[in-house]
């Protein structure tokens, strides 16, 4: 069973996840290019991974993991953590640690082995976030978990080990320390200005408009003030809400045509680089928050992190935001 072990200096929590050993990319490296007919992901390839979760798509009268699906939801079979168990806390001695439980899940975004997220249509990538709603709100039922991450590596680069489009959520049992940082600031914004933080960024940058890279009805794109890599890039709705499994429907749809166009802009100026992308949300057990509003960090791996920024917690981007805000603005798609 995997482990979570606190760090008793920082209160930083570490998954150490024993089931990862037996993943096959841990101990060779990753085929560059996997042939389709060999993919797990692919119609048709069902029976090579666990039970799916959750299918959209598929007519009615067709089978459990079987064809026809248009996004797919499976267990990961080389899961970070495990969703059998309890969670068991305890000290030893200085030390905090749990039982390693939680759920960790693949989310295959299309059932055409040769589309990559950024490829699909809006209406595509509207059911792909439709999905992670779904997912969120039938695991926040479970009294164990506390915090949900959705994520995507894309490329080899980025922590991809399958070229088939996936991302995966992660149910975790604790809040993770980025996330609780970013609630911890927007609360002491609000209770000094009474306004949630990042409707003021939203404001601001659609005022400046020197990082603003695009908007629609419902959401901004901008490159933050202080970006940690170059480009990264942030999706963000404009009107408040801190839980985004709370979005209804039609203002997905508005997410998804505001995060492809995004993907597809990176895409077109960076020639279709790694990326990762986090959906950070409001904790599975606060009360809808009036100081916190989800969002989408992307982040194309463009830079690595050494001696410097492991050591100092800095980040060294040498491209400012309002370049690479400029160049994707520019980008024709």
């Amino acid at each position: 069973m995997p482990e979570l072990r606190r760090d008793p200096i920082v209160g930083r929590w570490v998954i150490i996840a024993t089931e990862r050993a037996k993943r096959p990319s841990d101990v060779q490296r990753p085929l560059d290019h996997v042939p389709s007919g060999l993919c797990p992901f692919c119609p048709g390839q069902e029976d090579k991974t666990p039970h799916e979760v959750y299918a959209a798509g598929r007519p009615a009268a067709g089978p459990v993991d079987g064809p026809g699906w248009k996004v797919r939801v499976i267990p990961n079979r080389y899961p970070a953590l495990m969703i059998e168990g309890d969670l068991e806390r305890e000290a030893n001695g200085i030390y905090d640690r749990m039982n390693g439980v939680g759920a960790h899940e693949v989310i295959v975004e299309t059932a055409d082995h040769t589309k990559d997220l950024a490829a699909l249509s809006d209406a595509e990538v509207t059911e792909v976030l439709f999905a992670f709603k779904a997912r969120i709100l039938d695991l926040r039922n479970d009294q164990r978990f506390r915090y949900i991450l959705l994520f995507k590596n894309h490329g080899q680069a980025a922590g991809a080990t399958l070229e088939h489009a996936h991302s995966q959520l992660i149910a975790l049992p604790v809040t993770p320390r980025q996330v609780q940082e970013e609630i911890e600031g927007a609360r002491r914004h609000f209770d000094h200005r009474e306004r949630c933080i990042f409707c003021d960024i939203v404001m601001q940058e659609r005022k400046d408009r020197s990082r603003l890279v695009l908007e629609n009805e419902e959401f901004v794109v901008f490159a933050p003030w202080a970006p940690r890599s170059p480009f990264e890039t942030w999706v963000v709705p404009k009107r408040h809400e801190s839980n985004f499994e709370a979005e209804p429907k039609e203002r997905l749809a508005y997410c998804a045509q505001a995060l492809r166009s995004t993907l597809r802009r990176l895409g077109a100026a960076l020639g279709d680089p790694a990326y990762n992308f986090i959906l950070h949300s409001n904790p599975l057990r606060d009360p809808a928050s009036p100081s916190y509003h989800w969002h989408i960090e992307v982040m194309p791996a463009l830079t690595h992190v050494a001696g410097f920024e492991w050591g100092s917690g800095f980040h060294i981007n040498p491209v400012p935001p309002e370049e690479a805000a400029e160049f994707l603005r520019l980008v024709v798609t």
